[in-house]
């Protein structure tokens, strides 16, 4: 360690990285222009009382700080909250939809001992005023267009749905603690911590275990929501029947070869509804980015309208392009 580092979880980029950070911003913004999005800007800084109305559970995750006058502000930890506000102030006169992009700095305070960075860049889009499953298909059509423009043809897009298991779980009556203890470990791909919880939770029949148990290994096409739907249960039907409707849509825009049904997927962000995206390439074992429905936040700033959005990790993006270029050269040779 040098005799003046960076603080853990940032980092500095010298010039030939950041020449291909630029080229790699260039192709993203192509794409997303190509599709009609029109670029956007915020402040890095918002009132924490924004970030909260947002998503309160995430609220923490975010550097506070108060001002000269006392007023308690964030920086910034995602986009799609700060392009909510946007909407429901600046862009309340005008009609809907509204097809807006960004690439931006955002900032987490989060666990740099995990690999996770505090600063970090994202690029993505979000589609305000357009209903599922049609509005979600555009975006994973635009998604698969900025992968495409990076060079990750490897890449690949899953789709799940935030209410699947929140439902069931209420369904099955299970506690508020319990349950959010199972949802923790969703969300973090723990399904040997999954199968603990869902243990713990005392009153629980061999079916509903079962049930619990194996959604989240039901990854693939369209065949996995048949075998999803043999399970029973309303909440089941509900979220099989909003993914093939999504599906469907996404092959009649040609681009659901790209997808892969994952019923276990569960973001980290609390104001998720229906269809949510993971992506992630296998040549590198790291999810690139994420996004999803979202239609009742902005509701929360005094708008009500349907939403959905994606944002990508423009450096794990950048370590991607060189992974898939190690591959094409093995193969080539």
């Amino acid at each position: 360690m040098g005799i003046h580092p960076t603080p853990p979880g940032t980092r500095d980029i010298l010039p030939e990285e950041m020449r291909e950070l630029r080229a790699l911003e260039a192709a993203l913004r192509a794409a997303f222009d190509e599709h009609g999005y029109g670029e956007v800007a915020t402040p890095t800084i918002e009132y924490a009382e924004v970030l909260r109305r947002g998503d309160e559970r995430y609220a923490n995750a975010a550097y506070r700080f108060f001002d000269e006058r006392g007023d308690l502000l964030a920086m910034r930890s995602d986009m799609t909250i700060p392009i909510a506000r946007l909407v429901a102030t600046r862009l309340q006169d005008a009609e809907p939809p509204f097809r807006l992009s960004y690439i931006a700095r955002a900032y987490r305070a989060v666990n740099p001992q995990r690999g996770q960075m505090r600063e970090f860049t994202q690029a993505g889009v979000e589609l305000i005023g357009a209903p599922a499953p049609e509005g979600t298909a555009e975006v994973v059509e635009v998604l698969s267009g900025a992968l495409d423009a990076a060079g990750l043809t490897r890449a690949v897009v899953g789709l799940g749905d935030a209410d699947l298991y929140g439902q069931l779980l209420a369904e099955l009556g299970v506690a508020e603690e319990p349950r959010d203890r199972i949802l923790d470990r969703l969300a973090t791909h723990d399904l040997v911590g999954l199968e603990l919880a869902v243990d713990e939770v005392a009153g629980l029949d061999a079916a509903a275990r079962a049930t619990l148990l194996a959604l989240p290994g039901m990854r693939g096409g369209p065949e996995v929501l048949d075998r999803a739907t043999e399970l029973g249960g309303e909440a089941v039907e509900r979220a099989t029947g909003r993914l093939r409707a999504t599906y469907d849509a996404l092959a009649g825009r040609g681009v659901a070869d790209r997808v892969r049904l994952d019923l276990g997927l569960l973001r980290d962000l609390g104001y998720y509804t229906g269809a949510i995206l993971e992506v992630y390439d296998p040549a590198l074992g790291h999810i690139l980015g994420g996004g999803g429905r979202y239609d009742s936040l902005l509701g929360r700033f005094g708008r009500d309208l349907p939403a959905v959005g994606f944002s990508l990790y423009l450096e794990r993006l950048h370590v991607a392009q060189a992974e898939e270029e190690r591959q094409d050269r093995r193969e080539a040779g």
